[in-house]
């Protein structure tokens, strides 16, 4: 019996504790390890995210604020002022014309424009011309230029087609000017740009006053 007791092992029992520590720091280590792993996805989870949403921004910037787009001009209000009209068998006409012209630019940035004339055409024949001055439409701005010009007959070089008109009861005129100018973006993108007003434009004989306006 006693024989026994003395052949029996005994292990150390420092050497079982080094090996559970070892273990432990094992796992911790291991821990670690997927805790950085899940931290550097996540960060580029987020740094492919920004990126898409910067190119979606330049995307973005470059359709709307960085593109040059044409400004429009309009006839906007129009009155007819001392109109004189002949008879259907010896027509005519003569008056002065009070209208505004809207110049509309949707750009990000200035439009800078010379003078130019906006004639007033009767089949195809001047009857009248107005001076629109040089001047500036500010970015998502409209500019309104007052205008007043004499419109008459006395270039026509007949009076055959004005009698027919007359005898309708209206007159048709139309209006055309071209801008010449440039827009510019960021202080330093300049680009030339040249609307173009085509209008025409009904005149009540008997009312003495516009019927319609159509602008293109």
């Amino acid at each position: 019996m006693v024989d026994q007791k003395m052949n029996t092992q005994v292990f150390p029992l420092t050497a079982v504790n080094q090996s559970t520590k070892s273990c432990e720091e094992s796992a911790t280590s291991q821990s670690d390890q997927d805790l950085q792993r899940k931290k550097r996805i996540k960060w580029a989870i987020y740094i492919v995210a920004f990126l898409v949403f910067q190119i979606l921004v330049i995307t973005a910037f470059s359709l709307t604020v960085m593109r040059f787009k044409n400004p429009k001009v309009r006839l906007g209000e129009f009155t007819v002022q001392n109109l004189t009209a002949g008879t259907q068998t010896s027509p005519s006409f003569d008056m002065n014309i009070a209208a505004q012209v809207k110049i509309k630019n949707t750009n990000f940035g200035p439009y800078k424009y010379d003078s130019t004339n906006a004639t007033f055409v009767y089949r195809g024949l001047t009857v009248g011309k107005a001076t629109i001055p040089k001047g500036k439409a500010g970015m998502l701005s409209t500019k309104k230029v007052s205008v007043t010009v004499n419109v008459n007959s006395d270039a026509l070089p007949n009076t055959s087609s004005l009698g027919s008109d007359f005898n309708g009861g209206v007159l048709t005129l139309n209006s055309h000017a071209k801008l010449n100018g440039k827009v510019t973006l960021m202080l330093v993108m300049k680009k030339k740009k040249s609307p173009e007003m085509n209008c025409t434009m009904t005149i009540n004989l008997s009312t003495k006053a516009v019927q319609a306006l159509n602008c293109k």
